[in-house]
Order: structure tokens, then C-alpha cells, then sequence
């Protein structure tokens, strides 16, 4: 997800985010977000005691003194029995991956593992589906609320809470974040370098990276999700009309 992201994460994604950001975690509609205890605000760390890999990240069970707290990772070659810390992130309770068909107490979603340096360690494989780097060109959608993608931007604060209809290709994908799965659509229009090119949508429907469709929903302007995750301008609850 091309996001304006801010500098220091208050809590974590999902999502993620990244739109969030990462391969989505299969999250049901219905989980709940923590209040963000200390572990998630600080970061947890300690002995790796179980780990598995489901798409796309990493879930550990990370032991500190006795406590011990789930944490899921973009995915990443964590190994039993290794110490870790991982980059502070947001808490959630009850969740439930469907991946791996179990559901969580609570589990703490970060961006990453720390590197001894301080910064975040970089993943082992990509947590989330994207589209290889191609020039892109989409037909504009027919209708009144047709807009191409850099006319959202362009006349974001005039579109603001209005119905918007986009056609254009699924770049990126990430699924079950906060129950929805989170699309980057382009269409060739709008300006790479100040990240107007690329928009955000969120959707109970499936796609697939590569697919051209017809998305339709709400523009909504400074969404923030936490963990960092900020959008000048994302489409919430999209419908998604065909794919090719």
C-alpha cells in the first residue's frame, strides 16, 4: 500500500498494515484490538519457544521471564530457541487467523525484527503480493462518478465522502488485514514520486495481483488506522466489479 506513512508507530497493523503494510494475515471481521499494553507500545523480546510460517508471516511465541506473548512478523527465519526483538506494534485480542485455523488470546502485530543496529531487520521473504514494475495504462470507468486514479487525488478534498468509481489494475494485495483485504490500484495516471499514482482500497471481495476491475465506494480523506498508517485518501469498503 502507498501510504503516507508517519514516522514513529503509535501501535502496530496489521495493516498492517504495512497497509498496513506484507502478505495479509487472515484476520475474521469480527477481531478486536487491544488497548496496546506495555509489551505491544515497547516492542516484545525475549526466547523464541514456537514458531510457523502462514501466509506470508511468521507467527512467535516469544518467552520473557516467564511471560509469554504471540507475536506475528512479516515472514522472516526465526528459529526456536534464538533471541529476538521485535519492533512495537499494536495488540489484538481474539483474533483469528484463518490460515492456520486457530485463533489467538491476544497477539501483537510488528513491523519487523529489530537488528542489533536498532533498525528493523529486513524480512526473509515478502509478506505481500505485488505486481512485478510495469507501465501501467487503464481506461477510465464510464459513468458520473468516474474518476481516474490521479483525479482522485488531484480533487481528493471535493470527492471527499462522495461516491467514487475507479477502473484500474490490482498491483499489490493484502488480505484479511481487519477483516478486509486492502488493494493498490493504478491506472498509468497520476505522479509516482509524490505518491499520487497509487490508491488504497478496502473490500469484503476478492482479487487477485494483475486483475484490471471496476472498483466502486466512498473516498474517505485522513484515515489513520495507527501503527503509522496514514491515508491522505483510501476507498473504505469497496465493490469490486470484474477482474481479468
Amino acid at each position: 500500500m502507498n501510504a503516507s506513512k508517519r514516522i514513529t508507530f503509535r501501535t502496530c497493523l496489521v495493516l498492517a498494515a504495512s497497509l498496513l503494510l506484507w502478505n495479509p494475515l487472515q484476520a475474521s471481521a469480527g477481531a478486536g484490538m487491544g488497548g496496546g499494553g506495555d509489551q505491544a507500545m515497547q516492542g516484545v523480546s525475549g526466547k523464541v519457544v514456537e514458531t510457523m510460517n502462514s501466509g506470508g508471516y511468521t507467527y512467535v511465541l516469544v518467552d520473557k521471564g516467564g511471560t509469554k506473548t504471540w507475536v506475528a512478523l512479516p515472514q522472516s527465519t526465526i528459529t526456536v530457541g534464538s533471541e529476538i526483538a521485535c519492533q512495537p506494534g499494536m495488540e489484538m485480542n481474539n483474533f483469528k487467523s484463518t490460515s492456520l485455523n486457530r485463533s489467538f488470546e491476544s497477539i501483537v502485530f510488528s513491523t519487523g525484527l529489530v537488528s542489533a543496529n536498532g533498525t528493523v531487520a529486513t524480512a526473509s521473504a515478502p509478506a505481500a503480493a505485488s505486481a512485478p514494475a510495469e507501465a501501467i495504462t487503464v481506461s477510465k470507468a464510464k459513468g458520473a462518478t468516474a474518476h481516474t486514479v490521479g483525479e482522485i487525488f488531484e480533487k481528493k478534498d471535493a470527492l471527499a465522502n462522495k461516491p467514487v468509481a475507479v477502473h484500474a489494475k490490482v498491483v499489490k494485495l493484502s488480505k484479511g488485514i481487519m477483516g478486509k483485504n486492502w488493494l493498490h490500484l493504478q491506472d498509468g495516471t497520476g505522479n509516482q514520486a509524490a505518491g499520487t499514482n497509487d490508491l488504497v482500497v478496502t473490500t469484503d471481495a476478492m482479487s487477485e495481483v494483475g486483475n484490471v476491475v471496476t472498483i466502486k465506494g466512498n473516498l474517505s480523506r485522513d484515515r489513520d488506522f495507527g501503527a503509522g498508517y496514514f491515508y491522505n485518501v483510501i476507498i473504505e469498503n469497496a465493490e469490486v466489479i470484474g477482474s481479468k
